[in-house]
Parts: structure tokens; C-alpha cells; sequence
């Protein structure tokens, strides 16, 4: 691989630590404000451009299920957290939304007959928004976690897990369990619930006698990968579909395994009206095709769900 393009693989693999947070606890994940640049640097070519969503038809039934006031204006608010494929990305012009997250929001919307107005936001700002009527609704990959349904309301698409990467020949040769990790050095995004369940379980490495690992937290996406390959850290943690994906675009990189799986769905104030229409219109698309086209453009259909769920309880 030329060296051009090593740079802007390793700028797409890293911008991903800190948009895509499926697992952990409940606590907001930093978005990072470098994740655009870092995004927006990969090359084009990586991403798929299919468009997936434009025949898709207004389904009555669902859209009868919106408020009254949403369906008198015709648009929803939605907040969009932004950062790396598959989840979400922008494209080589720096400019244009692409991911998993914008096709099956968009899609969505053709079910429901409305307009998305939609804004970028950093993750850790959406959840807070949420109950301020700022926005209608968040995408960014958000894990269905017990602490989060204490306050919010969730309508499930897809199901991910947390995952580990290294370099080749280094690094352990998977990670079943977090003592596994012992001794090494292990980077995430910082303020993340990776973050949170490294800190949370860091005493089972003293429990089994052994080394503790180490945890480094980055704000700055862009000196995670380089940190690996300088050898200043052993593994990354961040969401299985998203280290999957980002290690498909480099050499020397691989991923070790998932582990804890868990729901990822829109985001709602608690109580809002907005989530029953939105449930019907997921259910709508898992019906027609539709789902599954949009999964497999993004190369995750092994994480499609059989049915959308109005915040299901965290599976441990």
C-alpha cells in the first residue's frame, strides 16, 4: 500500500474510537473534534455510495403514528453524531454524510413521509439535548445500556459488540476476557463507556495475581493507530462493526474478536411520541428488503435484528 494511503486508512480507522460506542456503561461517549478532518481525509473510494434508500415508499400505517405536530410540519429534528464507517462518515468532500446511521435514518423518514433536518453534533452533547426539545432524535451508534433507559427511550436497528484490534505478530491472539488484557497497554476514545469498562473491571487483573493494563484515552483520534504501530500501545477496544471495518482498510492490522453484544437504536427523550412511528417504520423496512439492502451495502448484515424493540433491557 502506498504511503498516501496508509495515512488516510489509519486517519479513517482512527476517527472510529470515538463515534462508535455500542457497549459499555451508560455514561455519554466523547465525539472528539477531530473526527471530522479525520473522516473527511480517507479516501473516497473506501466508502460505498449505493443509494439504497431512494425507492423506498411512504408507509401509511406507520406515519399515521406521528404526533399530530410533526406530521402538521412535515420535519424531524435529528441529531447526528459523526465520525467513521460504517456508522457514520463523511466523504472525501468533507461535506456529504454517508454511514449506516444516515441510510437507515433517512429511510426511516421515507417511511414516515417527513424531512430530516438534520444537525452534527459531538456524541457526549445529544443524550442532555434530547429532553431539552432541542432535537427530536440521535444517531450515533448508541448502545441500549440499563443506565440509558433510566433516561431515554430507544428504538432498536442493529445489534453490535465491543471488539479488540492490534498489529500483526504483537498483542494477545484474542480477548475472551478482559484479564487477557493484563500487563498490556490498551487505548480507547477518552470518555467513552470502552473507557468506563476498563476502569470498572481493572481490579480483576490484581484479583488473579496478575499485572494490571494499562489504559490510554485519546481525544485525538489520530494518534491512536500511530501510537500502535510505534508500539506505545498493544490493543485497541472500540465496537466490533466499526474495528471490522476500519482493518479491512490497512495492512498490518488485525482484529482479534468480539465480546459483549449489545442493542443499538435511535435515541428519544423518555416518554417521547416520536418512538412508536419510528419502531413501525424499522419494522417496515426489516419487512420490505429494505433493511437488509442497507446492512449489506454497509457490510454488517451478520448484526441485523428480526425486529425493532422499544428499549430492550440490556442482555448481560
Amino acid at each position: 500500500m502506498r504511503a498516501t494511503a496508509v495515512r488516510g486508512a489509519t486517519a479513517l480507522l482512527a476517527a472510529g474510537l470515538l463515534s462508535l460506542t455500542a457497549c459499555g456503561s451508560g455514561d455519554p461517549d466523547a465525539a472528539g473534534g477531530g473526527a471530522r478532518n479525520a473522516a473527511a481525509g480517507a479516501p473516497g473510494a473506501d466508502i460505498p455510495t449505493e443509494n439504497v434508500v431512494s425507492q423506498i415508499a411512504e408507509d401509511r400505517a406507520a406515519s399515521a403514528l406521528l404526533p399530530a405536530d410533526v406530521r402538521a410540519r412535515g420535519t424531524v429534528k435529528i441529531a447526528a453524531s459523526v465520525g467513521s464507517p460504517p456508522s457514520s462518515t463523511y466523504l472525501q468532500d468533507g461535506r456529504t454524510l454517508a454511514g449506516l446511521d444516515i441510510d437507515i435514518s433517512d429511510a426511516v423518514a421515507r417511511k414516515l413521509g417527513v424531512r430530516l433536518q438534520r444537525q452534527v453534533a459531538g456524541f457526549e452533547a445529544i443524550l442532555p439535548a434530547l429532553g431539552s426539545g432541542k432535537y427530536d432524535v440521535g444517531t450515533g451508534n448508541f448502545g441500549v445500556t440499563e443506565e440509558r433507559r433510566k433516561t431515554i427511550d430507544f428504538v432498536t436497528y442493529i445489534n453490535d459488540g465491543q471488539g479488540f484490534a492490534t498489529l500483526d505478530g504483537s498483542g494477545p491472539e484474542k480477548v475472551t476476557d478482559l484479564t487477557e488484557l493484563c500487563g498490556l497497554t490498551v487505548a480507547t476514545g477518552a470518555g467513552t463507556t470502552f473507557e468506563a469498562t476498563l476502569e470498572e473491571n481493572a481490579h480483576r487483573c490484581a484479583d488473579a495475581g496478575k499485572k494490571a493494563y494499562r489504559v490510554k484515552t485519546f481525544a485525538d483520534p489520530a494518534t491512536v493507530w500511530l501510537g500502535l504501530r510505534q508500539g506505545r500501545i498493544d490493543v485497541v477496544m472500540s465496537t466490533a462493526n466499526g474495528l471490522r471495518y476500519a482493518v479491512r482498510q490497512q495492512q498490518g492490522v488485525r482484529f482479534l474478536n468480539e465480546s459483549h453484544r449489545l442493542d443499538v437504536g435511535f435515541a428519544f427523550a423518555k416518554g417521547s411520541r416520536l418512538a412508536p412511528a419510528f419502531r413501525a417504520a424499522v419494522e417496515g423496512l426489516i419487512a420490505d428488503g429494505s433493511y437488509a439492502r442497507i446492512l449489506k451495502k454497509w457490510g454488517v448484515g451478520p448484526s441485523a435484528i428480526r425486529h425493532s424493540r422499544l428499549s430492550p433491557h440490556e442482555v448481560e
